[in-house]
């Protein structure tokens, strides 16, 4: 499984490690159990500081298919069920570079409320390989064991273990179970764990009282996406105190599989792009507080933040960069059955629907291509679009002409999604043009209707639309002097890539102007 250039790379990532890492897999029989033998043979083939054990007798793996990470011979809490290839690679390389001593790049404040947790959490995080949200979970929970011995966590590959799947009713990835009760599902990142286990634990969020706080800021940039991280840059080549607030860097470009119109580049990924952001960013002198939220702003001459973690800093000026969100239908049926049949990325959970019908509401050039890649994993697709033709570009709405098992309904209102037993069985719509209700079996929904901004936490601070668009001018700025704000958050006109780096920079440089005149 693991090629020469694979483990030529292997052996330079833990050349420097400072400890001892062995994979102890627990012994049985299973089919695969050969392939995830040789598969760590090999890993820990690469370097004197690795080692491979099997033992009969291991409370904590629950399957031969099972295997840990000890650290000179003491438990890391870090367990992977299944042969962690495709996207989880990464997942199992980082967890033994941390168990060998690679620094965490956690912001310090995060790693202190990690470090204070004191009541035992387990965590069981359910994936697919093919899921490209599920790294970024079992990596940050691999982070917080790494950080506390009083947190564990267990990586469990869902189509190695369909009855653990059957039994949690578990319809999409990541599904986190947390002492064995549901802890989270859908698109999960670093910061909504964060948020849930400070709901759980509000006593963690109150040691960054006693932690040391930035200087005044002249710019925080606040998100991390394109239009974000094109702000803190510029702001930074001005030779500015920058820092940038993000829940996770790339934004909504991360969830993002084919981007073929960022000019000069022909073709690339979300994921590729937000480690390409990562990069250049890094080339400057920037404050990353990465996996927060900024959660209120006080108004005045030089502004007071209030972050997620119990932070609180002056900047004089702020620009918002948030982006969007995927907008949800807001019909019954939907919320109460999110990872039990309604989703919003079909990469992440079609192949959960693997031979079975489903459905993708919206027929633009999102719902378009969830359609399209569903095609290939799923018995049938029916895409059902509110209005009377598809909003999709021509090229893709050709595709699907091409596809015999895309069905597509226009004039459609989604009225419900029905569910039994815990799992979507059908879906309600309305025949706009007749008024007629019809009802259709599925065992999937994903939703695929548009963005919405994600502006609440700015909603009395400047002037916005009805639709929760910051409302800017030709410079970026706002109602409220000395804030800023860029991209898919404001009333910008079309959403994309190249328009939010644009307005991000452009953000950046009326900020500086603002800064000259007013400090």
């Amino acid at each position: 499984m693991l090629s020469n250039d694979i483990l030529t790379a292997l052996k330079q990532y833990t050349a420097d490690m400072q400890h001892a890492v062995t994979f102890v897999l627990k012994e049985g029989e299973h089919n695969k159990r050969q392939e995830l033998v040789e598969f760590l043979s090999a890993f820990a083939g690469v370097s004197d500081k690795l080692s491979f054990e099997q033992r009969s007798e291991h409370a904590e793996l629950r399957s031969p298919l099972s295997f840990t990470l000890e650290v000179n011979g003491e438990p890391t809490g870090i367990i992977f069920s299944g042969i962690p290839g495709g996207h989880e690679f990464n997942s199992l390389v980082l967890a033994v570079l941390h168990a060998g001593g690679k620094e965490v790049k956690l912001d310090d404040t995060i790693r202190t409320m990690i470090s204070n947790v004191r009541t035992p959490l387990k965590f069981d995080v359910y994936v697919s390989l093919s899921c490209h949200n599920c790294p970024d979970v079992v990596q940050a929970l691999n982070q917080f064991a790494i950080l506390n011995p009083h947190i564990s966590t267990e990586m469990i590959d869902g189509g190695l273990y369909p009855e653990l799947i059957e039994q949690n009713n578990i319809q999409g990835v990541p599904t986190v179970f947390l002492n064995g009760e549901v802890f989270a599902n859908g698109k999960i990142d670093t910061a909504q764990l964060l948020d849930k286990l400070i709901e759980r634990h509000p006593e963690i969020a109150n040691v960054s009282a006693d932690a040391p706080q930035l200087p005044v800021q002249d710019v925080t940039v606040i998100g991390g996406g394109p239009g974000g991280i094109a702000a803190a840059i510029y702001a930074a080549r001005k030779g500015l105190a920058v820092t940038l607030v993000a829940d996770r860097i790339g934004g909504q470009v991360k969830d993002t599989m084919g981007i073929e119109n960022l000019i000069s580049v022909p073709k690339t990924t979300g994921p590729e792009l937000s480690g390409a952001l990562l990069n250049h960013l890094n080339e400057y002198n920037v404050t990353l507080k990465e996996h927060l939220r900024v959660n209120q702003i006080e108004k005045g001459d030089v502004k007071t933040l209030h972050l997620s973690s119990g932070e609180v800093f002056q900047s004089k000026t702020v620009i918002i960069a948030t982006g969007a969100n995927w907008r949800e239908l807001g019909v019954p049926g939907e919320k109460e059955n999110i990872g039990n049949g309604v989703a919003y990325c079909p990469h992440c959970d079609g192949p959960f629907f693997k031979g079975k019908d489903v459905a993708v509401i919206g027929g633009g050039n999102s719902g378009i291509e969830a359609a399209l890649d569903l095609a290939g994993i799923v018995k049938s697709v029916t895409v059902f679009e509110f209005l009377p033709a598809l909003k999709a570009d021509k090229v893709l709405v050709d595709q699907v002409e091409k596809r015999d098992n895309i069905t597509v309904i226009k004039n459609a209102a989604t009225q419900q999604i029905l569910a039994e037993n815990g799992k979507v069985t059908a879906l309600e719509y309305q025949d706009r043009e007749s008024g007629q209700n019809h009802r259709v079996d599925l065992a999937g929904v994903f939703v695929q209707i548009g963005l919405v901004p994600n502006s609440g936490a700015f909603k009395d601070l400047v002037e916005m639309t009805r639709y929760g668009e910051i409302v800017i001018n030709e410079k970026g700025e706002t109602s409220e002097p000395g804030i800023f704000a860029c991209g898919d958050v404001t009333t910008v006109p079309y959403k994309q890539i190249v328009i939010a780096m644009g307005e991000g920079a452009k953000a950046s440089l009326a900020a500086f102007d603002y800064l000259l005149k007013h400090h």
